[in-house]
Order: C-alpha cells, then sequence, then structure tokens
C-alpha cells in the first residue's frame, strides 16, 4: 500500500512574520537616515542662495557709486521674491527659507532662516562681506 505523501507549497505564518519584523526593523533603520539625507538637501538652498548673495553684493559694491553694499528693506521669501532685485537675486516660490541682509557701505551679513523639518528649531546660516558661509543653528541635528 503506497501513502500519499502530500506536497504543500507555501509558506508557513510563522515564515511571514519573521518577514515583517526584518522588514520593519529595516525600515525602522532607514527611514530616520532618509529623513536627515532630505534635509541636508534643502540646506543646499540656503548655501547657493546666500552664496550668491555675497557675490552680487560684492558686484554692486564695484558698481555703486557710493561704492557700497546693497542694504534693502524688506526680507527676501517665497512671500516676497524680488526684494533683493536691485542686486539680481530672486527667491522662488518653492523657497523653505527667508533672507535677510543687514549692514552698512563697508559690510554686510546675509541670514537664511527656514523651518525644513516641520519642528520649532529654525535652520539658519550666515555670509559676510568676506564671504565666511556659517551654520549658526543646525536644524538637521536638533
Amino acid at each position: 500500500m503506497k501513502y500519499k505523501v502530500d506536497d504543500y507549497k507555501g509558506f508557513t505564518l510563522i515564515e511571514l512574520m519573521i518577514v515583517v519584523v526584518i522588514i520593519g526593523i529595516l525600515a525602522a533603520m532607514a527611514i530616520p537616515r532618509f529623513m536627515e539625507a532630505t534635509t541636508k538637501t534643502k540646506q543646499s538652498e540656503a548655501k547657493l542662495i546666500l552664496k550668491q548673495i555675497y557675490v552680487n553684493e560684492r558686484a554692486y559694491r564695484q558698481q555703486s557709486l557710493i561704492n557700497g553694499y546693497f542694504i534693502p528693506g524688506a526680507a527676501a521669501s517665497a512671500a516676497n521674491p524680488t526684494a533683493f532685485s536691485n542686486i539680481w537675486i530672486e527667491i522662488m516660490q518653492t523657497s523653505k527659507y527667508t533672507f535677510t541682509i543687514t549692514g552698512n557701505n563697508n559690510s554686510f551679513i546675509a541670514t537664511a532662516a527656514g523651518n525644513i523639518d516641520d519642528d520649532a528649531t529654525l535652520d539658519t546660516w550666515t555670509i559676510d562681506q568676506n564671504g565666511n558661509l556659517t551654520n549658526t543653528i543646525n536644524d538637521v541635528t536638533t
């Protein structure tokens, strides 16, 4: 007499649960790194525009009749994109940062402040008339 051996194909519930746990562990490790990478990418907007402000402020001073830097009366942001039009800079409508320039004829400090990861801390960058770019408040690490 022959016994029929059933060939069951598929996964057991235990095997499926182990796969779900492994995927959960991998996601728990990957999501914070992904969020940090996206916020660092958003910081590049501030760095690029501040470097552009530095270069254009230098050009403005060379062309100025009073040999001074451009000091606007208002901040430039997505809501006010043309505040720095005198130094040929326009802020994009998708900008996360607000840019300000303070100073006088001989020096300036341009500041970028923005909430890039939806918490209470504002990411803040500055650049001065010598081109020194500084991250005064890093929203990625706080």
